[in-house]
């Protein structure tokens, strides 16, 4: 199939279909659910082609004007090596606007990204699985919706960047935990249904201790429940992971693309976290 049959597209609504199914081609865990929650936070394009079947897909996730994360890079294998990323990528930029761009690549995806500008930035590790039996941590509990203002500052001054419109729609589909201290929330962590189970995160906190307690919040209420964590490989969480039952499944190079030398950029300062809270 040659280049100038493959249209690209506004990612909608009908195209979920077959973004499922190119993300099950990859032995992803989406379910529609998971791409109706990243579509809802997202602009995004599809690749079509002839017969109108979704051969790539890229969706771009704006927090306010910070920055933006892309997502769920997909090409079809079959139309693979015929510049099919790269012109993805490109709308990518262009629905991104002048924000400084982060995701995380693939070990076959970093050439393309290097060559447009992203630069290695650090790891995301990802463990999931079955947690071990855990004693319930003291000084967590629950969230309420009167939480959510505090919560969305403490996100944005450890993320870098307004996520509030990612911490509604986790309160929609999940819950929160929180470490409150004096009367002001020190660390956080929320947990929704994704793939095969739960995912946890993000997970924003000071310190490893209070990470360590927000994730056995979850795992302790969950006993025997499918659970995933994304962790950077800075924050030394990664062993305890798999102290806990949790195994190490892939992961991926966090990569920043950096804004024109006279604009801000505010790098995240986080321990604990799942950048990608979209998948």
């Amino acid at each position: 199939m040659q280049q100038d049959e493959i249209e690209i597209r506004t990612f909608g609504p009908d195209h979920i279909e077959g973004a499922v199914a190119l993300s099950r081609q990859e032995n992803w865990p989406h379910r529609p659910q998971d791409w109706q929650m990243a579509l809802q936070l997202s602009i995004g394009a599809v690749a079509l082609d002839g017969h109108g079947q979704v051969t790539g897909t890229i969706l771009v996730t704006p927090y306010g004007a910070d920055c933006a994360m892309i997502n769920m890079v997909i090409v079809d294998r079959n139309v693979r090596g015929k510049g099919l990323g790269r012109r993805l990528m490109e709308q990518a930029f262009a629905l991104a606007e002048d924000r400084p761009l982060r995701l995380v690549a693939t070990t076959d995806g970093m050439p393309l990204y290097e060559k447009l500008g992203f630069v290695p930035s650090g790891a995301v590790l990802q463990y999931q699985g079955k947690v071990a039996e855990l004693d319930a941590p003291e000084g967590v509990e629950a969230a309420s919706i009167d939480d959510l203002p505090e919560i969305k500052a403490m996100d944005r001054e450890a993320y870098g960047a307004d996520r509030e419109a990612l911490i509604d729609a986790l309160a929609e589909r999940g819950e929160f935990a929180v470490i409150r201290r004096n009367g002001a929330i020190e660390a956080y962590a929320a947990i929704r249904p994704f793939g095969r189970g739960e995912v946890i995160g993000p997970v924003i906190a000071g310190n490893i201790e209070d990470a360590r307690a927000l994730i056995s919040f979850f795992a302790t209420s969950r006993p025997g429940a499918f659970l995933r964590v994304d962790t950077d490989s800075r924050t030394g969480i990664a062993d305890w992971l798999g102290e806990i039952g949790l195994a190490h499944v892939g992961g991926g190079v966090a990569m920043d693309r950096p804004p024109k030398k006279d604009a801000q950029y505010a790098r995240p300062r986080v321990y604990a976290l799942a950048n990608q809270a979209l998948g």
